[in-house]
């Protein structure tokens, strides 16, 4: 990790004025336009725009062959008003930079540049910024744009920060690292009466009641084991607020999660079912809609030996992972495209959490992740000699 200070202090900068402007999922133009300025600063052979949205990437190619590695950060931020008072504040109401994408980012604008100084000696290195991931809308975008057999890559890598996790410790693990997860909005719809007279109406009071104490059950009694899958209910709502009103409508919401796709399937399968089936007991109208849906991501073996070599390369403390996060990463989308690997990036231990109103990404770690993925990309495509240097 041998950066000199005025290029770290400059992605230093650019961290807190991208911090300064976030946009939400599929907004993310200004801070698209910004990146794609910065790497076209690098020199790179190739710059794609509008990827997926609002998507941006860049490859560095040597025009010898060899693999195509790529580098995956996240453009977007949160609809969280921010509560932290460092001088580089979201001044956007209602947004921010609340899970650290903007860290990620720079750190791939520091692998950029250091591309620029040492190019690649065979095959391509190539930088993604990805839009929407909070939404888990952008990586199947990006994908199945037609601009992704530009950039289609043999291997791909990812990072998230960790708080919680002491300030600069790399970990990972392989096979499962994140669950799949969806969101699942069930409307249970018959009809209103006068308070007085319930009977003249259908209510679906009992009906909404037995899925709320269903639902939850539902890894159980498909036999998965515990902590591999769960349904948590987010919302619930039933008719008016009003006393006179016998109620004709109920909304459930919750989000299902399991630690592979198949059992994701499996589990969204049987809620439908579970509340199709309670449905027609009361003889209710049902709607099921979906929404936010993240594949599992998975650690290839091979990948994974890739990053772990990284680590080492770099002298970074690195440990191993007990089990799989059951928080989700669109990331997860890449693996059904190339060997992937994914490791977490200790941003303190007593650091505010992700999505927390006063989180804010440590700069520290910028080095520590530029450092494992420029590692990960000499190992692979090597390097010229250098034309100046950070």
């Amino acid at each position: 990790m041998d950066y000199n200070r005025v290029f770290i202090a400059r992605l230093t900068a650019l961290r807190r004025d991208l911090h300064r402007m976030p946009e939400v999922s599929g907004k993310e133009m200004a801070t698209a336009a910004r990146i794609a300025g910065w790497l076209e600063g690098c020199g790179a052979d190739d710059v794609l725009t509008d990827l997926g949205g609002h998507g941006v990437a860049c490859v560095f190619d040597s025009g010898q062959p060899g693999p195509t590695v790529l580098f995956r950060s996240e453009l977007d931020g949160l609809p969280i008003h921010e509560t932290g008072q460092p001088d580089w504040r979201s001044i956007i109401p209602g947004v921010g930079h609340m899970c650290g994408h903007d860290g990620h980012m720079v750190i791939l604008c520091g692998l950029a540049k250091r591309m620029q100084e040492r190019r690649p000696a065979r095959g391509r290195v190539v930088l993604l910024f990805q839009p929407a991931e909070e939404t888990g809308a952008g990586a199947r975008a990006v994908i199945s744009d037609a601009q992704f057999e530009r950039i289609r890559p043999d291997f791909a890598f990812g990072l998230h920060n960790l708080p919680g996790m002491p300030l600069g410790r790399a970990a990972t693990r392989d096979d499962s690292f994140c669950f799949a997860s969806e969101g699942m909005t069930i409307k249970l719809t018959g009809w209103t009466s006068h308070a007085a007279h319930p009977e003249d109406g259908r209510s679906p009071a009992d009906a909404m009641v037995d899925l709320v104490m269903k639902l939850p059950r539902l890894p159980k009694h498909l036999g998965f084991a515990a902590g591999e899958a769960l349904v948590t209910l987010s919302h619930v709502q039933m008719g008016e607020a009003a006393f006179g009103i016998s109620p004709g409508e109920a909304r459930i919401m919750a989000t299902i999660r399991a630690r592979t796709d198949d059992m994701q399937a499996a589990l969204m399968d049987a809620a439908r079912k579970q509340a199709n089936e309670v449905a027609e007991e009361a003889g209710l109208q049902v709607g099921i809609e979906t929404a936010e849906r993240f594949m599992a991501c998975y650690n290839d073996r091979a990948a994974t030996a890739i990053l772990r070599d990284a680590m080492g390369a770099t002298g970074v403390e690195s440990a191993e992972l007990g089990g799989p996060f059951r928080w989700s990463e669109d990331f997860g989308v890449f693996s059904s495209v190339a060997p992937s690997a994914f490791f977490v990036l200790g941003a303190g231990k007593d650091h505010p959490q992700l999505h927390n109103p006063d989180y804010d990404f440590p700069d520290e770690i910028i080095p520590t992740g530029l450092a494992i993925f420029e590692a990960i990309a000499r190992a692979q495509c090597g390097a010229l000699e250098s034309s100046g240097g950070a």
